[in-house]
């Protein structure tokens, strides 16, 4: 939906919404990098350089909000990203409840992929309300790329393809 100023109403403008299956942008906030695992740096240099799946060289954008950036990626397709780091935000920086599940949850009925790193975004089970957490989420070829490195099949400590 989208809204219309000249009535001040949201109109559907995107009935039956669907997220490309992949994309060449990815969203973060790479000034926290230095902090973040090998393999998903190795993940992202491979896809900024074309080197990766795809064969296409990815731009970054990044706005610093998360409904835009992941809006962004909803229309055009990539990955929205937000790591845990050993620097500062070791258990990530959105919180899960209110955050990054609902925005997984759009993605996902929409045909793409939410993950912490290791499962689901929608299938962890918050302890608490304000619980924070790693996020990644987009198209769906995207993320079973990006997946392959966080997993160790691809990334610092193999060749990629």
């Amino acid at each position: 939906f989208t809204l219309d100023p000249t009535i001040n109403e949201f109109v559907l403008t995107h009935p039956n919404m669907k997220i490309p299956k992949r994309g060449n942008i990815y969203s973060c906030n790479e000034a926290y990098s230095e902090g973040w695992d090998d393999n998903l740096k190795q993940y992202l240099k491979t896809i900024k350089t074309g080197k990766g799946e795809s064969g296409q060289r990815y731009t970054q954008r990044y706005i610093g909000s998360m409904v835009g950036d992941v809006h962004r990626t909803l229309m055009y397709g990539g990955i929205f990203c937000c790591p845990s780091d050993t620097e500062v935000h070791h258990n990530g920086n959105l919180q899960l409840v209110y955050k990054s599940a609902p925005m997984a949850y759009i993605l996902e009925h929409a045909g793409g992929k939410s993950t912490n790193g290791e499962n689901n975004l929608l299938s962890v089970k918050p302890e608490r309300v304000h619980q924070r957490s790693p996020c990644f989420m987009g198209s769906p070829e995207d993320m079973d790329e990006l997946m392959k490195y966080m997993s160790g099949e691809k990334g610092a400590s193999q060749e990629s393809t």
